[in-house]
């Protein structure tokens, strides 16, 4: 059998240093996407228009956890690919699943 060989440069990584000052104005703006959430709760809209922006919100509280934090952002091309497959996944579950909640108001149940 064949054994797997790797270089010794193989596991040397190039990391980028994210400064204080970018992670402090990330922080910054997760505090202002809660407080939009907290008071987008109390718009008066649709309940369908609330999950909407609640949903919208956390997609760009979500994004600029994984650009910075998890440092997608300074990450080779193939941990790109696997986080925007993760996000069109879950994109994907998410609108079957609310598809499915919103076509079963037109459905007659006994009972109901």
């Amino acid at each position: 059998m064949s054994e797997l060989r790797q270089s010794p440069e193989a596991h040397e990584q190039i990391h980028h240093v994210i400064s204080l000052k970018t992670y402090m104005a990330i922080y910054a703006a997760l505090l202002v996407l809660l407080v939009a959430t907290v008071l987008a709760s109390e718009l008066p809209i649709s309940r369908s228009a609330h999950l909407f922006v609640a949903m919208t919100i956390a997609v760009i509280k979500a994004v600029l956890i994984m650009l910075f934090f998890m440092h997608v952002y300074y990450s080779a091309p193939l941990i790109w690919i696997t986080a925007v497959g993760s996000i069109v996944w879950v994109a994907l579950l998410i609108g079957f699943l609310l598809a499915d909640n919103w076509s079963r108001d037109w459905l007659n149940i006994l009972g109901k």
